[in-house]
This record gives structure tokens, C-alpha cells and sequence, in this order.
């Protein structure tokens, strides 16, 4: 049984309560539907839950312990053969409660507890490989977004950023200064060193 609640409990006392549960359990399971009192419908939700996940796993040992507390036959055969397969793929959160107004009489809060039966959809989950460590979801999400879907700003964007061929024959003005101004700087003690470097052409006889 699930940890006991503080407060007063259903009925008269610990066996009463249990006896109680496991009523409104197989009712329940059998009618997938019942109306009753928010306190005992709050008190049932983990009991019951707690029977559809030994139901589904299906074992001998699991459908002996299902009936020890349910005590009916019946019932246990509905949750295990009807019950059980509906609810394989879905991870928790068998049962939904529903507010339906005030008793007359006592003006007790009444609702509706029922077995969540839609179909459902099983969530897929992602390996830890696809998933870059260290690296924003946002980010990755841009990384992997495929290239056909850049726009017209963003291909306007990597034309401005590539860089454009460099033309080997061009010289730059810049250069071509510094050559003349080179020239000009030579005075004429440098121009008799190179003059006197160079060897004069040999006469043939």
C-alpha cells in the first residue's frame, strides 16, 4: 500500500480503508469509470496506479499480488486482459480526476475519476551522440538547419565576407613609389662603387 496520509482515515479503520480502495479499485477497473468523493477519489488514484503498473508487466507473481488486494477475480482478469494492453505505452498517469460540483445534503466536493485510455504517442528520445556537449540548443539548431533555407540577406552577408582574388600582375601605387623614391636617394659616391664594381669587357685578339 502507499504511504499513509495524515488526517483521519476512510472508514472505520486501517482495514476498513483498505477493504474500501480495493472496491472502488475494481470498480473502477471493471466500469473505467466512477463518481465519488474528491478525498477518497485523491486516496484511490495511487492504489489503483500502483495495481495498473504490476498489470502491466504481466508475470503469475504480479497477477497474485493484483489479487490479494483486489480480492475479485473478475476484476483482476479485466485489468490484466483489457486494462493492462491499453495502457503499455503509456509512461504514467493512468487515471484522470474531474471536478463535477457539490453534494446536496453534506455539500461534499464530488468528481469523477477515470482510466486514461487515448491512444498515445510515445515520445522518441535522443541519443547523447547526436547531441554536441557544450554547445547551446539554439546553436546546434542553427548548425543543422540546412543551407537551402538561407535568405537573401544571409547570402548577401558570405559574398561581402569572401575575400577576393589577388591579381599578381597589378602593383600597387604604393610600391611603385617606394622603387622611384630608391632610385632618387642614390648619390654619387654610390653610383662610382658601382662603377667601379663592373668589370670592363676583355679585347679578343
Amino acid at each position: 500500500m502507499p504511504k499513509p496520509t495524515k488526517g483521519p482515515r476512510l472508514g472505520g479503520g486501517p482495514a476498513h480503508e483498505r477493504l474500501l480502495l480495493a472496491n472502488m479499485a475494481g470498480q473502477l477497473f471493471t466500469h473505467k469509470s466512477i463518481k465519488t468523493t474528491e478525498t477518497k477519489a485523491k486516496r484511490l488514484r495511487p492504489v489503483a496506479e500502483r495495481l495498473v503498473t504490476f498489470a502491466k508487466r504481466g508475470d503469475l507473481h504480479s497477477r497474485r499480488r493484483v489479487q490479494a488486494i483486489l480480492r475479485n477475480k473478475e476484476s483482476t482478469h479485466i485489468l490484466f486482459s483489457e486494462v493492462a494492453p491499453l495502457l503499455e505505452l503509456r509512461e504514467g498517469g493512468y487515471t484522470r480526476i474531474t471536478k463535477l460540483g457539490f453534494r446536496k445534503g453534506d455539500n461534499a466536493s464530488m468528481v469523477q475519476i477515470e482510466l486514461v485510455l487515448e491512444p498515445v504517442t510515445p515520445k522518441t528520445k535522443r541519443s547523447s551522440s547526436s547531441s554536441k556537449v557544450g554547445v547551446p540548443a539554439t546553436t546546434q539548431a542553427l548548425l543543422e538547419e540546412p543551407a537551402e533555407e538561407l535568405t537573401v540577406s544571409d547570402e548577401a552577408i558570405i559574398e561581402a565576407t569572401t575575400e577576393a582574388p589577388v591579381d599578381s600582375d597589378v602593383v600597387p601605387e604604393s610600391t611603385g613609389e617606394l622603387e622611384s623614391e630608391s632610385a632618387d636617394d642614390l648619390t654619387a659616391s654610390d653610383e662610382t662603387i658601382i662603377e667601379a664594381t663592373t668589370e670592363a669587357p676583355k679585347d679578343e685578339k
